[in-house]
């Protein structure tokens, strides 16, 4: 058989005892996929962690982003919109929390340390405005409401999305800026009413409340830019849809690639 085969008899029966390597599957279709999922895609990191806990290939993150630029696909880059650059700050307009945290994001687990915040997007010629509330352990949006105002209506159906989530025992610190509707007396009772300290950030220090503000450039990197929307209720619908993804598709790296989901099913069953 060696003679047959061209080969020394060595050559031969070493390849003989080695059993060929399966070829891996070509990734292009997965990382498609996995990169259409929002409107404007994703990095590599973030397929590669999908990659991995979804499909069970073994992938490197430079691997993946070599697919990508064969396949010719770039990840967006974050740039500066001031249609996001809402503020809530009118001063001293009914009361101030103290700072607890104090930069301090970190959290042994869900509900420990939630965050929120107010964002604007320009929509069909007008405007419409996000509040979340952003949990800082697991990268949960854990409760959101979107409106074409940023007034206490939308703030009111907060809390009551928010306290159907939290678990028995829960003492959450809830962190936010210094804006009138969080020293709003309705909200501060409210909270109280809940079991929910509070938390402010002191005023003009963008980063006492930078957890929340990340958010809300992901959210302008995989869902808006470069969107168009013809109807505030499109752009709700899919503002809802992609929180939805954030929650329960989208894989975070601090989570050992696990999604928020994930994350708070896995700790509270502990």
């Amino acid at each position: 058989m060696p003679r047959i085969a061209g080969l020394a008899r060595s050559t031969y029966f070493h390849h003989l005892s080695r059993p060929g390597h399966a070829t891996r599957a070509d990734p292009e279709p997965l990382v498609g996929e996995i990169r259409a999922r929002t409107a404007n895609g994703c990095g590599h990191r973030q397929i590669r962690m999908c990659l991995v806990h979804e499909f069970g290939q073994k992938a490197s993150a430079r691997t993946v982003l070599g697919v990508m630029r064969r396949m010719g696909l770039e990840c967006p880059i974050r740039a500066a919109d001031p249609w996001r650059r809402y503020s809530s700050c009118r001063g001293d307009a009914g009361g101030k929390a103290p700072n607890p945290p104090e930069r301090g994001f970190g959290a042994d687990g869900p509900f420990e340390k939630p965050g929120t915040d107010v964002t604007g997007f320009k929509v069909a010629g007008s405007k419409a405005c996000l509040a979340p509330v952003y949990d800082m352990a697991g990268k949960e949006i854990t409760a959101w409401d979107a409106g074409r105002h940023p007034g206490m209506n939308q703030q009111k159906r907060l809390p009551a999305m928010l306290g159907d989530r939290l678990p028995d025992g829960a003492d959450p610190i809830l962190r936010s800026d210094m804006g009138w509707r969080y020293q709003h007396p309705w909200w501060r009772k409210e909270l109280e009413r809940l079991n929910i300290r509070q938390s402010m950030s002191r005023k003009g220090d963008c980063l006492d409340n930078a957890a929340t503000e990340q958010v809300f450039g992901h959210l302008e990197d995989e869902f808006y830019r470069g969107r168009e929307f013809d109807s505030y209720e499109r752009f709700k619908s899919e503002l809802d849809a992609y929180i939805i993804h954030w929650n329960t598709k989208r894989r975070q790296i601090r989570l050992e690639g696990h999604t928020p989901e994930e994350y708070r099913s896995m700790s509270l069953a502990t």
